[in-house]
């Protein structure tokens, strides 16, 4: 698993467990392959749910001293991910930065941007202003 899975999972995880629905009670008249027939065909035709990255950032780092917004380092330190030159080297090269690997202000804010864009491309609210 990479680095970018890594935060996309640390957010969209977070959506996920809250999002999840009560188990439903049992159902004595119908099949147990009913109900698998009938949750799977729902499960094809239900739009994916979209995760509001913003709202779930801004929640998080409430009370702690991040600026997740601009900076990759206090984003994936939000998210509990290493954010070491050599964990931002192995996320740069996944996400296809072609500059130099120096940890320069130029490689983190093209990450932090990246990142941001690559969420939005994998079902994740995210203002306009993170990805430009």
């Amino acid at each position: 698993m990479g680095i970018f899975s890594s935060i996309k999972d640390a957010i969209f995880g977070k959506k996920a467990v809250a999002a999840e629905p009560a188990p439903a009670a049992p159902n004595p008249v119908g099949s147990a392959l009913d109900a698998a027939t009938s949750a799977m065909a729902a499960a094809a035709t239900a739009p994916p749910a979209e995760v509001d990255v913003d709202a779930i950032l801004t929640a998080e780092a409430a009370g702690k001293d991040l600026n997740w917004r601009t900076s990759i380092v206090d984003l994936m330190k939000l998210l509990g991910i290493d954010s070491s030159l050599a964990n931002r080297k192995e996320l740069a090269t996944e996400l296809g930065y072609t500059g130099e690997l120096d940890g320069s202000a130029e490689m983190n804010i093209w990450l932090h941007k990246a990142v941001m864009r690559e969420l939005a491309a994998n079902g994740g609210k995210v203002p306009a202003d993170l990805t430009d």
